[in-house]
């Protein structure tokens, strides 16, 4: 099982990233847990300045704007 944070304040391109994350799970096969932090320290604390974040198990893989499905496939799949 893949643990997956997304990060950000809570934003409509936070909430669209982590419906993405979990319908391209979805579409893999593949078991997700999506995690949504909220907690300025904590988003700080991974390095993230521009929301909303992703961290695949425990790495960060995409900061700022919303991601392309296709990056997130591929990302769930490494």
């Amino acid at each position: 099982m893949k643990n997956v944070k997304v990060l950000g304040p809570g934003c409509s391109r936070c909430e669209a990233t982590a419906k993405m994350v979990q319908a391209e799970a979805d579409k893999l096969g593949l078991d997700v847990t999506v995690e949504k932090v909220t907690d300025y320290a904590a988003i700080a604390g991974f390095g993230i300045v521009s929301p909303p974040g992703i961290v695949i198990d425990g790495k960060v893989v995409h900061a700022g704007g919303l991601p392309k499905p296709e990056d997130v496939s591929r990302w769930l799949s490494a």
